[in-house]
């Protein structure tokens, strides 16, 4: 799967190499998770609206998350390491101080 951001580190890697994750379902998580990152590519270091942006994503996550249990999935131990992983790394590579637990603080998985 080919991104158009320069961002150097894989999206959900253990979910997408796992069959239990449908994924169809993996690219919506992805897409949220994108949509952060091509924020911060545009040069936004407000801790707090960055926050804002990944309070928005994991929300629609937690929507996403009921279409997993539709598809005898559910967002469980691998995929919340998997998001927190994604989260994490793409904090890391562009220098944002926030803690992961913090930053997906929103989740209800």
């Amino acid at each position: 799967m080919q991104d158009n951001s320069s961002a150097s580190f894989e999206y959900l890697k253990d979910m997408y190499i796992d069959a239990y994750y449908p994924n169809f379902l993996v690219d919506k998580v992805k897409a949220e998770l994108v949509k952060v990152v091509e924020f911060l590519e545009q040069g936004n270091q407000d801790i707090e609206e960055i926050q804002a942006k990944l309070n928005f994503a994991i929300h629609v996550i937690n929507v996403i998350a009921e279409e997993f249990d539709e598809n005898d999935s559910e967002i469980e131990t691998v995929a919340r390491e998997s998001i927190a992983q994604t989260v994490e790394d793409i904090l890391a590579f562009f220098g944002i101080e926030i803690d992961t637990e913090v930053a997906i603080q929103e989740r209800d998985w």
